[in-house]
């Protein structure tokens, strides 16, 4: 533990608060080793059932995970709001930084035309009495569904992917219940399914998407949730195939009372068709966000399923936040219907594969196996994660450890592309084959 600071309390309401404040103000900083029960309980003068029962609230709210013999540590990327969000350390003088995961800010469609549209057009300030789903949205969001095979009878809006994931999870579970996630995984959804209490369930992943051997384990192990990312998956690039979605579908058809959530989120930015699991069980979700394809700050998800899921999360969005913001769904719109931001959605979306494409073939001379078929980044499989991370932070390039996005999978790196030029693709290979020698695992997990 941080050798200057101090838990204290005599309640486990009180022993967790104090931890809390140690993460706030880095006085505790990930991957601290907290005393074993039974020390603390005898440095505070309280029973060891105090301490087990602080620990235990803290592990619900996933600031802490506890790893059998190795104790009890704080958890990479805790939920406690504080200075921890300004401790990321920027990337050297000169270096290129690949590990952030964004898009290619050059690549973005301009918002400034439509919000000076929206401004002359909008008319009087949406009230209480006017804020909801636009119905016109909502149209325009089902027949764009529709044409990639996703029924949307009962749509909804929510502020982006992960929101509209976490409330499909806060209205449909309860803590302690069991959540199937990729393995590897998006780093957010591993720490937002701690944050909510649930019991994370690792699902192998490979090129193809969930392997059904792992689908059927995590649902042999009780999971009552599964989320799938239907393409461009981070941090892998992978994408469900035809013939694995159907696969998929045969494991879940046993399990009509799982929760299937499916995270489209670079939608328009795939370069694969998307074949959906909607409608695999009886409760489903689909959510596609605007994020990746106009712009981080969009924070516009649309979500679909079945009529009793979608009902749920409309209803605690309501006594929630309201609605999404009018003017960000009245903007999504515009761009959608602007046949100029298509042509720069299709162009970025040519752009991002030739990067990926061009990286991976780099690597594959080098004798470097990488993964990527969609998205924007790309999987490297290495023997050592901090070598090859301290390697190439040397050489100039900082990327992104596969321990953020790791259960039980082995390790690599993700190298984000939206940064790269041609230029950038022979010298960052040529690293990456002097920083790793490249693992060639049959599947992307352990």
């Amino acid at each position: 533990m941080a050798a200057h600071y101090q838990i204290a309390g005599t309640t486990a309401a009180e022993i967790s608060a104090s931890v809390e404040s140690g993460v706030r103000t880095n006085a505790l900083p990930a991957g601290t080793l907290l005393p074993a029960v039974r020390a603390l309980a005898g440095e505070l003068g309280v029973s060891p059932g105090t301490v087990a029962k602080a620990y235990q609230v803290l592990r619900q709210r996933g600031v802490v995970e506890t790893a059998g013999r190795n104790g009890t540590r704080i958890r990479p990327e805790p939920p406690v709001g504080g200075r921890r969000a300004d401790l990321r350390l920027p990337a050297p003088p000169g270096a290129l930084d690949l590990s952030v995961g964004g898009p290619d800010q050059r690549l973005l469609p301009p918002l400034g035309p439509h919000l000076a549209t929206l401004a002359a057009t909008a008319g009087p300030p949406t009230g209480y009495e006017r804020g909801g789903v636009l119905p016109e949205l909502v149209d325009a969001a089902r027949e764009r569904l529709a044409a990639d095979g996703v029924p949307a009878d009962a749509v909804t809006v929510t502020g982006g992917a992960s929101d509209g994931i976490e409330r499909l999870l806060v209205s449909n579970l309860s803590p302690g219940d069991a959540v199937a996630i990729e393995d590897p995984g998006w780093a957010n959804l591993i720490d937002l399914v701690a944050a909510l209490g649930l019991r994370i369930v690792p699902m192998p992943v490979d090129d193809d998407g969930p392997t059904p051997t792992g689908l059927r384990a995590a649902l042999a192990a009780g999971a009552r949730a599964v989320i799938v990312t239907s393409r461009a998956h981070n941090p892998t690039g992978a994408a469900v195939t035809a013939e694995r979605a159907a696969q998929l579908r045969q494991v879940l058809a046993g399990h009509p009372d799982v929760l299937l959530i499916e995270d489209d989120h670079a939608a328009e930015l795939s370069v694969e068709p998307l074949h959906p699991l909607a409608g695999a069980t009886g409760s489903w979700a689909f959510v596609r966000s605007a994020s990746k394809p106009y712009g981080p700050d969009l924070r516009v998800a649309i979500l679909a399923g079945d009529e009793a899921t979608v009902a749920r999360v409309a209803g605690r969005l309501r006594v929630g936040a309201g609605w999404v913001s009018t003017v960000l769904q009245r903007l999504t719109l515009a761009l959608w219907r602007d046949p100029q931001v298509t042509d720069r959605i299709d162009r970025a979306r040519e752009g991002y594969a030739e990067r990926v494409a061009a990286l991976r073939a780099a690597l594959a001379e080098r004798g470097v196996t990488a993964h990527g078929r969609t998205g924007i980044n790309v999987w490297v499989p290495v023997p050592d994660e901090t070598r090859t991370v301290a390697g190439l932070r040397d050489a100039g390039y900082v990327v992104a450890p596969g321990a953020l996005y790791r259960l039980g999978s082995g390790p690599g790196i993700r190298i984000t592309v939206s940064p790269l030029t041609g230029a950038d693709i022979t010298p960052l290979a040529d690293a990456v084959a002097r920083a790793a020698v490249p693992a060639t695992p049959t599947t992307l997990s352990a």
